[in-house]
């Protein structure tokens, strides 16, 4: 049997493309804490900074710290790498710290990162702009389809390979998309699909300089199928997507969403202070 398609044939924990990724949430156990001397409480939070260190040389390819808003956790981290043992040794290192004892893990979600079968090739783009009215002869055929060809490149690599952005709030949450009887997504044609997602894309698009996003895939590693995590320049603009986006068919009709977990990105020190560890 051959290997699957997409799939390197060399036995590897790395994806052919793209990277593993987890959102790790946490709360501290304060009882727990006042197990603890002070001079432990110190060495602890030396260890815990160390642990979520993103520029230590064992660190992974990215990692990301915030704090959770609401009692579902105190913190989260959000890790990416090739390599899922590396993204987990984030999450031993960090239970091997002193402060180990008082950390209870409240969540994870586990995904790795994908390209869309949603995002049309250049080719498909073409087609597009020509069912649209463009002259395929014409320049602004040519112009608009060096753009997207230009932009085409951009996109895959933010998306298999992100560079997480700087913006000071993000939300996370996990999705399935429906199947029941009369509303089952993986029984729509293609075409269909195709349809309601650039719907859905366009949508996203008006919120552009506002939010970014990032979808990556959990079919066969977790319990909800994508997870969708959103980074804002202003908590506000978060509420403003979402909502705006609950409109769309591909929305509406066909998704289901798991919890919500909306923190503020914060390096371990602060996170530390913050919590008033």
């Amino acid at each position: 049997m051959g290997a699957p398609t997409g799939f390197t044939s060399e036995i590897s924990l790395s994806p052919a493309e793209g990277w593993h990724c987890s959102h790790l949430y946490y709360r501290f156990d304060r009882a727990a804490l006042q197990q603890l001397s002070a001079a432990e409480v110190d060495d602890g939070r030396r260890q815990f900074i160390a642990a979520l260190d993103s520029s230590a040389a064992d660190a992974p390819s990215r990692l990301q710290t915030s704090i959770v808003s609401g009692h579902k956790a105190d913190f989260g981290l959000m890790v990416l790498d090739p390599d899922p043992i590396r993204i987990d040794g984030v999450h031993q290192r960090l239970l091997a710290t002193r402060l180990g004892a008082a950390i209870l893990p409240t969540y994870s979600f586990v995904s790795i990162t994908e390209v869309s079968e949603y995002v049309p090739s250049v080719e498909q783009y073409g087609k597009r702009l020509v069912e649209e009215g463009e002259d395929p002869g014409g320049p602004a055929y040519s112009a608009k389809l060096k753009a997207y060809e230009n932009r085409e490149v951009m996109m895959r690599k933010q998306r298999l390979t992100p560079d997480l952005p700087a913006w000071p709030t993000t939300c996370f949450y996990p999705m399935n998309k429906k199947r029941e009887v009369g509303e089952n997504w993986f029984l729509l044609p293609f075409e269909d699909r195709s349809r309601m997602m650039a719907e859905h894309g366009r949508s996203g698009m008006t919120f552009g300089g506002k939010v970014t996003q990032l979808i990556t895939v959990a079919l066969g590693f977790d319990d909800w199928e994508w997870g969708v995590t959103l980074w804002a320049r202003s908590p506000e603009f978060l509420k403003e997507i979402v909502y705006k986006m609950r409109f769309d068919e591909a929305s509406a009709r066909y998704a289901e969403f798991g919890p919500f977990y909306i923190s503020y990105v914060t390096p371990p020190e602060k996170l530390l202070a913050h919590c008033r560890v």
